[in-house]
């Protein structure tokens, strides 16, 4: 079997992987407009908010990489009794498959990150957060929540106080004693504190600051590593190399350097948390350590090509290792989640987003026409495909006559599109509602008032265009020529 075929394999296994995270949790705000003048006050850029948006940061962003990717977490974390911290909590119950034991101290403030960005550009960082210890009854709390742990334990440290404590060690020990893989994402720098670890994943900086070494190569990587390993008695250390890749040293054998496979960086942040998830649920799997790893360079290769902290999804995982055996276009046909979590993507960036749907049944030149307008009216087109579920309820029992894999292929296949989500819904309106495209296109056989998601899209401050059709082409109509 091929390594792209044995991590497939592994791919398909990780809705079955178990996880415990232990961490420092944080709220991520983003905050999106635009720049347009110069304060009159001060030197400085005057941003328009135009929308914000809230996510986990820290080891939310962990639990959040776990859920995409099927595996079933507990989730061991501090808050305060703030607002912050009640938003983190409704965050977390949204996630599939997460069981979250948070526990609130009523002294404590929330950690919040907040980033104000404009034209896929980040502008400035404002960091509310207490560093301090967690109170003795908040740890004995926490200690009994990790102890009850369940299948590979993740200690993500961002040294916010709830890892700074009696807690690690117990965690540690507790994971050792029931024969269970301790993964880590270190922070400081005291490596020691890890000790018992299975395996760490500091970055490069993180390594030369634990180290007091000069890390600016391929082999002092390793030396450092090495040292690591020898003198904080951790078994196997994962250098994330940010965009580069990463690079795993295991405590018997040569390093194995993975380098990145991504065509654009956009945004290294949050890809050591991906990282550490698909290597926590991949060893949860029965995965070796070298299969995890790879399997998790190849996920932390598609999150830098997004922007802010992000997850990798199966399906984006799959298309990446199948990328030399099957055509681009596979990579435009996604499941919702990703689909959405792409979009968001293109938004930050601040382009314009188009949305059609149809059924696409034997794709004839008035498609064509009708799809290059709707993209001319954007900078991405996403088109939302009927299934055969939802095509055979709305134009009878012989069609489609094409099935919804092969439409979605050839509508992949044309430059004017860049993504098709399948939907089984009579309607797009749940698309819509989800994705709200700045822009909405129907054929002019529609009027603006018929048209579905209309108002969903006009009350968004979105338009609805309307396109010119080509007169002469229609499916049912070929159809019924190749009959007679």
């Amino acid at each position: 079997m091929s390594d792209r075929a044995t991590l497939a394999a592994l791919l398909s296994r990780l809705d079955g992987a178990r996880v415990t995270v232990v961490g420092d949790v944080m709220l991520d705000r983003y905050v999106y407009g635009a720049v347009d003048r110069v304060s009159a006050e001060a030197p400085i850029q005057v941003l328009r908010v135009e929308r914000e948006q809230a996510m986990l940061g820290g080891a939310g962003n962990v639990i959040r990489n776990l859920a995409a990717l099927g595996a079933h977490t507990r989730f061991v974390a501090a808050v305060g009794d703030d607002a912050a911290g009640a938003e983190i909590a409704k965050l977390v119950s949204q996630l599939p498959g997460v069981q979250s034991e948070l526990v609130v101290e009523a002294a404590r403030r929330t950690t919040i990150k907040t980033r104000f960005i404009a034209a896929g550009q980040q502008l400035l960082r404002a960091d509310r957060e207490v560093a301090t210890a967690l109170a003795a009854a908040s740890e004995a709390q926490l200690a009994a929540h990790a102890g009850s742990m369940d299948g590979v334990l993740v200690l993500s440290d961002y040294g916010k106080g709830v890892l700074g404590g009696p807690t690690l060690g117990y965690a540690i020990s507790a994971a050792r004693a029931a024969g269970r893989a301790v993964v880590v994402d270190p922070k400081g720098a005291d490596f020691s504190r890890y000790r018992g670890a299975t395996i760490i994943k500091p970055n490069r900086r993180e390594l030369a600051v634990a180290t007091g070494m000069a890390v600016d190569s391929d082999a002092a990587v390793v030396t450092a590593a090495r040292k690591v390993m020898r003198e904080c008695g951790i078994a196997n250390v994962l250098v994330s190399l940010s965009e580069q890749g990463v690079v795993l040293v295991p405590a018997d054998g040569e390093a194995v350097f993975l380098p990145a496979d991504t065509r654009e960086v956009f945004d290294v942040s949050g890809a050591g948390d991906t990282v550490v998830a698909v290597l926590a649920a991949a060893l949860s799997a029965g995965a070796t350590l070298e299969d995890a790893a790879r399997l998790a360079n190849v996920a932390a290769g598609i999150v830098v090509g997004k922007v802010g902290t992000a997850v990798a999804y199966p399906d984006e995982i799959r298309h990446k290792l199948h990328a030399q055996d099957v055509m681009d276009v596979e990579a435009k046909v996604l499941s919702r989640s990703a689909a959405l979590d792409r979009v968001q993507g293109w938004r930050r960036k601040g382009l314009r987003i188009g949305f059609t749907n149809g059924c696409f049944d034997l794709l004839h030149p008035g498609h064509v026409s009708l799809l290059t307008q709707a993209r001319a009216a954007c900078d991405r087109l996403v088109v939302g495909l009927n299934s055969d579920a939802s095509v055979n309820r709305l134009k009878g029992p012989d069609r489609p006559v094409q099935g919804e894999a092969s439409r979605a292929l050839v509508l992949g296949s044309l430059q004017s599109v860049d993504l098709v989500v399948v939907f089984d819904e009579d309607t797009p309106e749940e698309l819509i509602r989800a994705f709200l495209p700045d822009v909405l296109v129907k054929g002019a056989d529609y009027t603006v008032a018929t048209v579905v998601g209309a108002d969903i899209v006009q009350a968004h401050g979105g338009k609805v265009l309307l396109a010119e059709l080509m007169p002469g082409h229609s499916t049912s109509a070929t159809i019924k020529r190749m009959a007679r």
